[in-house]
């Protein structure tokens, strides 16, 4: 196993459990005690962790890792919410701009709102949001390529990711687990955070789209930061002691409007 995934693991059972001790994880993984003690150093330096006699506890209880319901389930979830975020996303986009689209159910909906937006080209991880953009018979669309993930009908591997080193999008919308004052832009998935960190890297603006409930809230591995991104799109439901944190934080956080109040 390599280092990165042990300590991915290590996360997991940090994230289910609240702590770890040094002992189970040895035999666990079957390495040593220096081994382990290496591991929990870094995620101690990450700030993830406190260490203790005999193993480490999680600082921040407030990091979720929930079973994500499948993609499909999810649209249904704050569709309303979902729906007025990602019209006002789609309101940023122009004709002949080249556009890449994470998977996702807040990104779906703002995918749904360019069917007459002329000449674009979408890019996307998403099985969905490719076939909802086909229905947009002047869009140019490029499905990338790798392993699929079926719960949120997203590709992901280093294929994805060596494909996207190709592109210099105009604008790139991303969806997320969790809006964290301590940890930045979270995603519940190890390797759908590479595939956001490779979308990071290959667009000029960078537009994250996260209903209400992803305020104040963190997921398994942070992605980026808020210095990476251009603009946040929520909705008016957001808490406003938490978008006030945001905003003095540097990030440009847009609330739209419930569209049927």
């Amino acid at each position: 196993m390599l280092v990165a995934e042990r300590r991915n693991t290590i996360k997991q059972l940090l994230f289910k459990k609240g702590s770890v001790k040094v002992s189970e994880l040895v035999q666990l993984f079957n390495v040593s005690e220096e081994t382990i003690r290496r591991d929990l150093n870094e995620l101690e330096y990450q700030g993830l962790v406190e260490k203790n006699y005999g193993g480490a506890i999680l600082i921040d209880q407030g990091i979720v890792n929930e079973t994500i319901p499948h993609v499909d389930q999810r649209k249904y979830q704050y569709s309303e919410e979902k729906d007025s975020i990602g019209k006002r996303a789609a309101e940023l986009v122009k004709s002949k701009q080249i556009i890449i689209f994470d998977a996702g159910s807040t990104t779906w909906y703002a995918a749904s709102h360019l069917k007459n937006v002329e000449n674009i080209t979408v890019i996307s991880n998403g099985i969905n949001i490719v076939e909802e953009c086909s229905k947009n018979e002047t869009a140019s669309i490029h499905s990338l390529g790798g392993e699929l993930r079926r719960n949120s009908m997203s590709v992901i591997g280093p294929q994805a990711q060596s494909e996207l080193l190709k592109y210099n999008a105009d604008i790139v919308f991303l969806g997320t687990s969790g809006i964290s004052l301590r940890h930045g832009f979270t995603s519940s998935d190890l390797y759908e955070a590479e595939i956001k960190q490779a979308m990071v890297s290959a667009g000029r603006k960078i537009v994250m789209l996260a209903d209400h409930s992803k305020l104040n809230k963190a997921g398994l591995v942070s992605f980026c930061n808020f210095d990476d991104v251009d603009l946040l799109i929520t909705s008016e439901l957001a808490d406003q002691e938490v978008v006030k944190k945001l905003r003095a934080a540097g990030l440009e956080v847009d609330q739209a409007p419930l569209l049927n109040h």
